[in-house]
């Protein structure tokens, strides 16, 4: 048929079709057995009624035609052995055929990948990828610092004039103590003198609490 069509057929294809035509041929020497072995047993039955008839030329005689009949099925029970075999020959070179056209399939997905892959580029993209990180990391941790430098002072600057706060509420509450244990004064005579004592009171406030301050500054 394919001289007939001018249609060329692949070696799959043609697997294909030689094993179709084997299994035919098996399927045929099947059919034929099976007649030949109903066939043998048709004469033996007509053997066995001879024999009891007592006619003993016709039993020779098919006596010889059982012997060939038997022949016959072990011929055709050989030929099947062999077809089998063939077949079974023409499946894995099928299979083989199959592995063989898959690994084509796979040799040329990997020659268009590694077409595809240039090392060179993928160097110079790994590297620009490298620098293009190391810069991100270093302007995080540049804005980090900055960030943590700009809470840094606010909180200094709050905790400095608590500080103070806190010394300067110490010192008048002392100031208060000290002038509620002053004695009140009596007429113009005294006057003169509680502004003295006010007045060195406070100059020894100021001293201490410029103490205090420096002492804070060198903390």
């Amino acid at each position: 048929m394919e001289w007939l069509f001018g249609k060329k057929l692949t070696p799959e294809q043609m697997l294909k079709q030689n094993q179709r035509a084997l299994n035919k041929a098996m399927r045929d020497l099947d059919r034929e057995r099976m007649k030949l072995e109903a066939q043998e047993k048709k004469i033996i039955a007509d053997i066995k009624k001879m024999a009891k008839d007592n006619q003993m030329q016709a039993v020779k005689v098919m006596a010889m035609d059982l012997v060939r009949t038997r022949r016959h099925v072990r011929k055709f029970i050989l030929m099947r052995t062999n077809i089998q075999a063939v077949s079974l020959k023409i499946q894995t070179l099928r299979s083989q055929n199959a592995m063989a056209g898959a690994m084509k399939g796979v040799t040329k997905a990997m020659m268009s990948m590694n077409r595809q892959l240039k090392l060179p580029e993928i160097q110079k993209i790994m590297m620009e990828f490298e620098k293009q990180t190391e810069i991100m990391d270093m302007k995080e941790e540049m804005m980090g610092d900055a960030v943590d430098e700009a809470i840094g002072e606010e909180e200094d600057e709050e905790e400095s004039d608590q500080i103070v706060s806190q010394v300067l509420d110490e010192l008048g509450l002392q100031l208060n103590e000290q002038l509620g244990g002053l004695p009140e004064a009596v007429g113009a005579t005294a006057a003169p003198s509680s502004s003295r004592v006010a007045q060195t009171d406070t100059a020894s406030i100021d001293a201490t609490l410029e103490e205090r301050l420096a002492n804070l500054r060198r903390d």
